[in-house]
Order: C-alpha cells, then sequence, then structure tokens
C-alpha cells in the first residue's frame, strides 16, 4: 500500500510532464530584412565651353582687356573638390600679358598673375548638381612697347575634381 502511495503521484508527474513535451506547446518568433545593396556614387564634371576656347583675342594693343567665361558643374552624384590648372602656355607678351580668374559672386580672384604662371590651382568644394562661372580677364599692359608687336600667346585648361574623403 505504501509503494501505490508512492508510485500514483509519481505516475501522475510522468504523464503531466510527458503532455506539455509532446504537445509541442513552444513560442516562436522571426524576422526579416529586405535584400540589401549597395551602389557607388559618381565623379562627373560638365564644361559648359567643353573643347571650346574660353576667350580668342586678335590685334590686341596695350591697354586692352579681353573676357571669356564659362560654367563648371558638378553632374555626379558626389561632393568633390575642383582644381584648375593652366597647361599648354605659351606667352610671347612675357610679364606684360596678365590673367585674372573670378568665380562669379565673389570678390577674390583664384588667380591673378601672369598668363601663362597659373599652376594647379584650388577651387574648393562643390557639392552634387552645383554649378560655379567662371571669368576670365586677360590684358595687355598700358606699357607694352613695340618689341611685342606680332607676338602671340595660348594656353589651355585642365578641370579636375577628385572625390571628398569618405567619413
Amino acid at each position: 500500500m505504501k509503494t501505490s502511495k508512492i508510485l500514483l503521484p509519481l505516475a501522475t508527474l510522468v504523464a503531466a510532464g510527458a503532455i506539455a513535451v509532446g504537445s509541442g506547446a513552444t513560442f516562436t518568433s522571426t524576422s526579416s530584412n529586405t535584400i540589401s545593396s549597395v551602389t557607388s556614387g559618381k565623379l562627373e564634371q560638365t564644361n559648359s565651353k567643353d573643347e571650346a576656347a574660353i576667350f580668342n583675342a586678335s590685334d590686341i594693343k596695350p591697354g586692352d582687356a579681353v573676357t571669356g567665361s564659362l560654367t563648371i558643374t558638378n553632374s555626379g552624384t558626389l561632393p568633390a573638390d575642383f582644381s584648375l590648372t593652366e597647361t599648354d602656355a605659351v606667352n610671347g607678351f612675357g610679364d606684360k600679358l596678365t590673367m585674372v580668374v573670378t568665380k562669379t559672386g565673389t570678390t577674390t580672384p583664384v588667380y591673378t598673375g601672369t598668363f601663362d604662371k597659373l599652376a594647379k590651382t584650388g577651387l574648393g568644394e562643390v557639392a552634387p548638381n552645383a554649378a560655379n562661372e567662371y571669368t576670365f580677364t586677360v590684358s595687355l599692359d598700358k606699357t607694352a612697347g613695340d618689341t611685342l608687336q606680332g607676338q602671340t600667346a595660348s594656353a589651355a585648361f585642365t578641370w579636375d575634381s577628385v572625390q571628398k574623403n569618405a567619413g
């Protein structure tokens, strides 16, 4: 009788455990993400006078000035540092031919000096889709003498952009 008193509660516990384990009553949870992707930005610029002269002057005389302008646009999707470099420069006028390059809307020139001496000049950061207009003014000094008659000067210009560093 003593055995049945112990076995009956023990059997009840075993049966209850089997029912709990065998019922499959467990909680679950699931979450998911859509497809993750990465797309690179684009570094691109537009030059309103691409492959064309910014200015041309013929029959310039002492005291004359010629101007030309163009617009450089960061047409890419990344902010970039822009710069301007004068290349392939020839100047038969020496220091009597000067050039001033000014960003429209500012009073401080980005370059002032002799026509053929513009080295790489930083123009600062340009945001995506931002456009900047630059005016070039080339002047022949009013003291230019007879020895400069028939001289020529020419130059090409390169606009560079370099993406801003991440972070």
